[in-house]
């Protein structure tokens, strides 16, 4: 897990979705509120949702979130963006 001053300022969120959609992940655009979208790790159904700005302090728990509930890394991620 990166540490914070390690991360981009911000990201892409149409990138970033591609990358964990490549990564196995399935991403649901109408399944949240407004900008916000979820993106579910099928293999034990585990749900992120992500808003529309991706701020670096908002990056770092996503990051987190993910490499819990799946084991993707936030090199993987980059390497597919």
């Amino acid at each position: 897990m990166p540490s914070l001053k390690e991360l981009p300022g911000g990201i892409n969120r149409s990138k970033f979705l591609k990358a964990l959609k490549r990564l196995g992940f399935k991403i649901d655009m109408k399944g949240g509120k407004g900008s916000h979208c979820k993106a579910e790790w099928p293999k034990n159904g585990k749900v992120v949702v992500i808003k529309a700005g991706v701020r670096k302090d908002t990056l770092y728990y996503l990051l987190k979130d993910i490499e819990k509930y799946s084991g993707v890394t936030w090199e993987q991620i980059k390497e597919k963006m």
